[in-house]
């Protein structure tokens, strides 16, 4: 069966000998889990694989879709011919339709790892014969006759559960939503579709970038395999030219201030926004301080300056956050808690942290920063710095000491802390 020039209502496509896309095209999504603008809609790819002893499902479509998966599953298999279901990932879009696959199949086996199998419960809520359940793991393979399955854990790309399947014999990675994107065209393949660059980037920048440590984790296993074609989950059906995508991921996931700063350099960012100057005085004796300690780059950006966006590729690779910013209204300004909120992109658990600001009235800028950091997981070692109105001298050679004794953390030169557990505050910080 040739590819259709474009997707046909209730027919199966063919991606590869006996290897059929059996998925849903939502081309009207406009929003996906809520934070995700799908301009382009998206596709929901499931496939069936066969071989000579039976067909493999491997994932299935979000459930107001179920139809026209199964009119495409239906049309290149029957019923009694699976035997194996596949579950590379358990979100709602990829498991809609398990639970009548499941009654429609009852003799297939269903393939997953363990993190899967504690979150199955939650989809199938009557609950599923555990005897037809396989907890896989890398030594795993199902022989389908003459084509065999093996997987690849992959968690946290980007849930717990997540893993990849192979098809050894034909060149072929099932990836998840590993190389997706919330693109929908219905000619398919990457060769075909209009151009998608700006959805994969994007989809790898809101799903996959927290966990970069897990897509380079990933890439090790995934990079040494003769790669043909790649399926994912979600967008086009990667067949040209394939491993250029797991070379894009490379590229996006590595860090790249490394190629500027030294190895043993750590470096520090201190953000901050002002609206009479006092807080950009403090911000700049902030650096002084920091700039003091060998061993730390420093670097510093007055946030009225632009949008928040481009400053979340330098803060996932700095080891120190600062942030300055005048109470207004009894808040921290909108710009600070804008970058701020973008913090969930990139990991930042485990990197110091510390606040700054100038008030007019009542100064709860400089708390509510620190608390947000520490609900971010960032460690803030010590209180910050909150000045009324126009800083003096001996303010300002505070925030020269917030400074450098943060850059101190950062090397690991801090002095140690002596604590009056009988003092007002003394856990505060």
């Amino acid at each position: 069966m040739s590819a259709p020039v474009a997707v046909v209502p209730g027919q199966p496509v063919a991606i590869a000998a006996d290897v059929h896309w059996v998925g849903a095209l939502d081309p009207d999504l406009r929003q996906f889990d809520i934070i995700l603008r799908t301009a382009n809609g998206t596709s929901y790819n499931a496939y069936a694989v066969r071989g000579s002893a039976g067909v493999a499902v491997i994932d299935t479509v979000k459930a107001e879709f179920a139809a026209d998966f199964f009119a495409r599953l239906w049309a290149c298999c029957r019923p009694d011919e699976i035997r194996a279901i596949v579950l590379n990932h358990l979100e709602p879009d990829h498991t809609g339709a398990l639970p009548e696959l499941l009654l429609a199949a009852p003799q297939a086996r269903v393939y997953l790892s363990a993190a899967a199998l504690k979150m199955l419960k939650g989809i199938v809520k009557d609950g599923v014969d555990e005897s037809r359940l396989v907890v896989v793991d890398e030594d795993t393979r199902v022989d389908l006759g003459g084509r065999s399955l093996r997987f690849l854990y992959t968690p946290y790309l980007h849930w717990p559960d997540t893993q990849c399947t192979w098809v050894e014999e034909d060149g072929l990675l099932f990836s998840g939503d590993v190389f997706g994107c919330h693109f929908c065209d219905a000619r398919l393949f990457n060769d075909r579709v209009g151009d998608f660059r700006f959805s994969f980037d994007y989809y790898y920048q809101h799903i996959m970038r927290p966990f970069r440590e897990h897509v380079l984790s990933a890439l090790d296993q995934i990079e040494p395999l003769p790669i043909r074609l790649v399926a994912p989950a979600h967008g086009p059906v990667l067949r040209d030219a394939p491993l250029s995508y797991v070379r894009r991921y490379r590229q996006l996931a590595t860090p790249q201030l490394a190629n500027e700063a030294g190895e043993r350099e750590k470096t520090l960012l201190v953000f901050y926004i002002s609206a009479y100057g006092n807080t950009a005085r403090m911000a700049q004796a902030v650096r002084d301080g920091a700039e003091g300690v060998d061993g730390v780059r420093v670097s510093l950006y007055d946030l009225a300056g632009g949008d928040a966006a481009p400053f979340v590729d330098l803060i996932e690779e700095a080891d120190g956050l600062v942030f300055g910013s005048p109470t207004i209204n009894g808040d921290a300004v909108k710009p600070v808690w804008e970058l701020l909120s973008s913090l969930t992109l990139v990991k930042v658990k485990g990197k110091f942290g510390a606040a700054f600001g100038s008030y007019g009235w009542s100064g709860e800028a400089v708390g509510l920063i620190e608390d947000r950091l520490r609900g971010l997981k960032l460690r803030v070692p010590r209180p910050g710095v909150k000045v009324k109105l126009i800083p003096t001298d001996e303010e300002l050679a505070a925030c020269t000491t917030l400074g450098r004794e943060l850059a101190e953390h950062l090397v690991g030169r801090a002095a140690p802390r002596h604590i009056d557990f009988t003092a007002p505050g003394a856990l505060v910080a």
